[in-house]
């Protein structure tokens, strides 16, 4: 089973290359067209936790407007937003999106898309818990950090076609850690093929 893993993991970074031409003009485009209504970079390069605990820089499409972090500070001074953002790491109705076309390619995923580098560069799979900033990451429950660290994260995973962002990361965790305890090729290739209409029909995005 290992062996086949890790063939697996190999033969990912090759259809990611593949995937990453063919999906080139649909993120690129949209960046544009985000980039036309909020000046910045297009693509930005956030520190996430890989295998091991490692910190790596992932590529994701720039959906938010570029001062979304000092943004953040005084959304958070409200009592609910803090909560929320306590419970899933995230805001639902996040004021800090940049215009229609960020919220569209929050919505449909295209903003992840960009993370076929990543895949490309080994620093992350196909399928694989959920790439998470490290000050959120270290507020799972311990076993399921550890159970996490063992892999590599993944462009989707288990969560995503579980309920995505309507789960808590109390939740998350849980389900990220009967991933790793029940991995295997033929769970990787349902949970891709359970991607696809959880992305058409925008199942728990926000």
């Amino acid at each position: 089973m290992e062996r086949a893993l890790k063939l697996w993991f190999i033969s990912q970074r090759i259809l990611a290359a593949v995937l990453l031409v063919v999906s080139a003009p649909l993120w690129i485009g949209l960046a544009i067209l985000i980039r036309s209504g909020s000046p910045g970079k297009m693509i930005v390069r956030q520190d996430r936790e890989g295998r091991g605990g490692a910190v790596f820089g992932m590529f994701k499409l720039r959906t938010m407007h570029c001062d979304a972090d000092a943004r953040l500070a005084s959304i958070l001074a409200d009592g609910v937003a803090a909560e929320e953002w306590r419970r899933f790491g995230r805001l639902g109705s996040d004021p800090r999106i940049a215009g229609r076309f960020g919220g569209l390619a929050r919505r449909y995923s295209i903003d992840e898309l960009p993370q076929l580098i990543n895949v490309v560069r080994g620093e992350m799979a196909l399928v694989g818990p959920r790439p998470l900033l490290p000050q959120i990451a270290i507020r799972l429950q311990p076993e399921d950090l550890h159970a996490r660290r063992q892999v590599a994260p993944g462009l989707t995973g288990l969560w995503q076609v579980s309920g995505r962002s309507d789960l808590d990361l109390e939740t998350m965790g849980q389900i990220d850690r009967d991933y790793v305890k029940r991995r295997s090729l033929w769970l990787d290739l349902s949970i891709l093929l359970r991607t696809l209409p959880t992305v058409i029909f925008a199942r728990g995005a926000y």
